[in-house]
């Protein structure tokens, strides 16, 4: 079939090329410079030629703290973007698979979150990443899949494990957020249940991140642990927990947002949720080689 992936820079697309590179499919990631995606003319223009059979749009505005004072440029991406390319493939008869994150959750319920809870979102980002929910199950709810996930990171781009690395060479002693629960999820499998959506157009709403529940704290000492196992760092450092109160950042993050995965385990059983600590210890070896 043909693939079209919308982003071409961010972790999850660096982790969809790989994830597609050897399949049968004929596969095009369109980044800023080959579409606008806040324009409709510029999508069909785009678009039309290529016939598009599904389509997975891994991008995102993801300036979480920027994003209450840039919330123009934030709208357009996680927004109207997403409601853009619904309409496209609702009116050409594609699939679209689109990701979403945590943040439209209050974070207060202390459980973890089923797909069908109330979503809240607290701050610019998850407004609007709520905001393109809404737009693409309006749009097009039997021809699409929506996956939220949280806490993404790979050895492309920027992210908290590369960040702790770093500080934790440079710096004598770190402080880390330790009342914000969540799972830490590598891309690799996130991309593994995009495509599995993509491939069997399973259409519906599903939470997908890795196996397991840790405080940023947590992740921090494993990557830590395993940094120095795995020679990426020479030596530990002092690691010290902190609440969130010690640590103001312009936008508020949900305290709690572990996401319930029980219907896509079923939907994507080819997948295999795997533990976060697993994944981090892996990723990490890609990173070491």
């Amino acid at each position: 079939m043909n693939i079209v992936i919308i982003g071409k820079s961010g972790q999850l697309a660096f982790e969809l090329s790989r994830e597609l590179d050897n399949s049968a499919h004929q596969v095009t990631f369109l980044g800023r410079d080959n579409i606008d995606v806040t324009s409709s003319d510029s999508i069909y223009a785009t678009l039309a030629p290529l016939s598009v059979d599904v389509l997975i749009n891994a991008s995102a505005y993801t300036a979480v703290d920027k994003a209450e004072e840039d919330t123009e440029a934030c709208d357009a991406i996680n927004s109207l973007a997403v409601a853009n390319l619904a309409k496209y493939c609702k009116a050409n008869g594609a699939f679209m698979v689109h990701v979403s994150t945590d943040y439209v959750f209050n974070g207060h319920k202390g459980s973890p979150y089923l797909t069908g809870d109330p979503i809240e979102p607290q701050g610019a980002y998850g407004k609007s990443k709520a905001a393109g929910e809404k737009a693409l199950l309006e749009i097009l709810p039997e021809a699409s899949c929506l996956i939220r996930t949280a806490w993404v990171y790979s050895s492309h781009g920027n992210n908290f494990v590369k960040t702790m690395l770093r500080l934790m060479a440079e710096k004598p002693q770190l402080t880390v957020i330790d009342d914000q629960i969540g799972t830490p999820t590598w891309a690799k499998g996130l991309a593994k249940a995009c495509v599995s959506a993509a491939e069997n157009k399973t259409a519906g709403v599903y939470h997908w991140t890795d196996e397991g529940v840790a405080s940023w704290y947590d992740f921090a000492l494993a990557i830590q642990e395993l940094g120095v196992e795995k020679g990426l760092l020479d030596k530990s450092i002092p690691v010290l927990p902190i609440p969130s109160s010690q640590y103001p950042t312009p936008a508020k993050r949900p305290h709690y947002s572990v996401l319930d995965k029980q219907t896509a385990r079923e939907a994507f059983a080819s997948c295999k949720p795997t533990h976060w600590r697993k994944q981090l210890a892996d990723m990490l070896d890609e990173l070491s080689a």
